[in-house]
This record gives C-alpha cells, sequence and structure tokens, in this order.
C-alpha cells in the first residue's frame, strides 16, 4: 500500500476503536511480519497463492468470533 503498510493500517484502526477482523494477504510473505500481525491480532495471514477454502475458514473463525456466525 502506498500510504502506509497493512501493520500500520491494522494498529491505526485499533487505535481509533475499530475491532473489525483483519486477514492479511501477501504476495510476499515474511515470518517477521506474520507475526506481529498475528500478534496485534490479525484474524489470518495468508501467502499468495493459497487455497479458496483456506480463505473461507479465516473468514468463518473471524464472523465466529465477532458473533456474525451462524446459519441464516
Amino acid at each position: 500500500m502506498p500510504v502506509m503498510s497493512g501493520l500500520d493500517l491494522l494498529a491505526e484502526m485499533r487505535t481509533r476503536g475499530y475491532g473489525v477482523p483483519f486477514i492479511f494477504i501477501t504476495a510476499f510473505p515474511n515470518d517477521r511480519v506474520r507475526a506481529s500481525a498475528l500478534s496485534a491480532g490479525a484474524a489470518g495471514f495468508l501467502a499468495k497463492p493459497f487455497a479458496g477454502h483456506t480463505l473461507i475458514e479465516y473468514l468463518d473463525a473471524a464472523l465466529e468470533e465477532n458473533g456474525g456466525g451462524g446459519d441464516t
């Protein structure tokens, strides 16, 4: 991202009181960034390419944690 990193965005959103789930998706995986993202509360960290079902699993888990899960 040109203005800030994903980690910066996550930190800024948390500072502003937004608790929305974050799932990082990157073409340039880095163990340090992954650890930092998960420590900061990211719901997941995916490296491209990834299987579609993996993203769905992260989305399901994030929605369940935030009270949005369940059948409708």
